[in-house]
């Protein structure tokens, strides 16, 4: 579908702000040229004539943000979450990520991770590819191809990494600004590149002032992680005994937000200096609860990011965390933060469903720009949720159902799904 004007019927329902829903129960969605321009109880009589799809009792939401996962660890997913991060990184990530030098294996392995985007609940994302400039390459083609909005990164690393998977360091500036000229000349209509140094440790001083060099050049944002893991953190301030603190690390190269838009995977061990240089540059944080959980990372202290005004949205953290459902993104953040608030700190009380579901939606969404809401001006990415099949004994009003969706929902209940106005083959 690719209509200037048209209407989507159904139950809507978006964030207003951080702790409260708009629901318009049989009301009218308004798209123009790929625009929400506004959605009503009744259809304004100057809007008669534009077609109507007609969804019936199905829930309309906006699009869900990923703001960070990593493709080519989709293949293992599920496995090795005995694991904690750094030995994981060496047992089951660094030989999968090798892998992607066979433009073959590369095709076969992104392309069961795009069709499975495509048909999630996913409108936009920050993806992790690898050092391999053609596979990366090819990804982005697949992305584009899968209707998505995304952010695609070739990875840099030129220390603490295998010799298949570490560059030197002109090495890596040059594949870098070779790879960037490749998607220029492609002409993307819905995938962007990013930055993407792996993390501190795994990148020298002077590579992250090649790549300052390329942010200035091209204007380009930046997607790397931080304070995810205590043994990290520490090697951090081996590697780095002149910055501050984790986040300076970053920042003293110009890659931490400010004239550098950048999103953050984790800050589970952010302290009160890095929160408030993230909110002084505007950095935006990935909250990944299961893959915190998983490889044994921790809890991220997310209701003091939001109470200090940051910039949280969500990340699935695949393959850390096992699925690329977001709708599990949420439910796990709010069960993370009841486990944060009984165990380590009663001054922070749990995440809310309203507040799960705002940086899933526009919180993460504000990396893409007017994204994640209804309200006029917004780019349009919607989700139609059909959630017959959960039958229930009596009514459920909207925000309950919307609840229900974030606990059991899965790619099944979705019936239909739009991104910038134009609607995904979800076949």
């Amino acid at each position: 579908m690719n209509e200037p004007v048209f209407i989507l019927k159904g139950n809507i329902i978006y964030s207003k702000d951080l702790t409260e829903l708009a629901v318009c129960e049989h009301g009218y969605l308004v798209c123009r040229n790929g625009l929400a321009e506004g959605v009503y109880p009744t259809l304004p009589f100057k809007l008669g004539g534009n077609p109507i799809h007609d969804y019936g009792d199905c829930l309309i939401i906006p699009g869900l943000v990923d703001l960070h996962l990593h493709a080519p660890q989709y293949s293992f997913r599920g496995l090795g979450m005995d694991m904690e991060l750094l030995e994981w990184l060496e047992t089951n990530t660094f030989p999968e990520e090798s892998k992607y030098k066979d433009i073959e294996y590369a095709k076969k392995a992104y392309t069961i991770f795009a069709d499975n985007m495509r048909r999630s609940a996913t409108t936009r994302a920050c993806i992790f590819a690898t050092i391999h400039r053609p596979a990366t390459l090819l990804l982005m083609d697949l992305m584009e191809k899968a209707g998505l909005s995304t952010y695609v990164g070739k990875v840099n690393m030129d220390r603490n990494a295998p010799d298949h998977l570490r560059e030197e360091t002109q090495e890596s500036a040059a594949e870098t600004l070779e790879w960037i000229k490749d998607v220029l000349h492609r002409k993307y209509e819905n995938t962007r590149p990013i930055l993407t140094p792996r993390f501190t440790p795994s990148c020298t001083d002077e590579l992250m002032e090649e790549l300052k060099k390329l942010q200035m050049r091209y204007g380009l944002p930046l997607h790397s992680h931080l304070s995810e893991n205590r043994s990290e953190v520490e090697w951090v301030k081996d590697l780095c005994p002149w910055a501050e603190f984790y986040g300076d690390a970053y920042d003293r190269f110009g890659l931490f937000g400010a004239d550098c838009p950048t999103v953050m995977a984790h800050c589970v061990y952010s302290d009160d200096r890095e929160i408030a240089r993230m909110k002084e540059n505007g950095v935006f944080v990935a909250h990944c609860p299961e893959s915190n959980m998983n490889v044994s990372s921790g809890i991220a202290p997310v209701r003091k990011f939001l109470e200090d005004g940051l910039n949280v949205g969500l990340g699935s953290d695949v393959a850390a965390g096992s699925t690329e459902n977001l709708f599990r993104a949420m439910a796990h953040a709010v069960q993370a933060s009841k486990l944060r608030w009984r165990l380590m700190d009663e001054n922070l009380a749990p995440l809310t469903v309203e507040e799960v579901f705002y940086m899933a939606t526009k919180g993460g969404g504000g990396f893409f720009g007017q994204v994640g809401s209804f309200e006029p001006g917004y780019e349009f990415d919607a989700l139609v949720l059909d959630d017959s099949g959960l039958s229930h004994p009596q009514p459920l009003d909207i925000r309950s159902r919307l609840e229900r969706m974030i606990y059991l929902a899965d790619e099944r209940v979705i019936k239909a799904k739009y991104v910038k106005g134009r609607e995904v083959d979800l076949s």
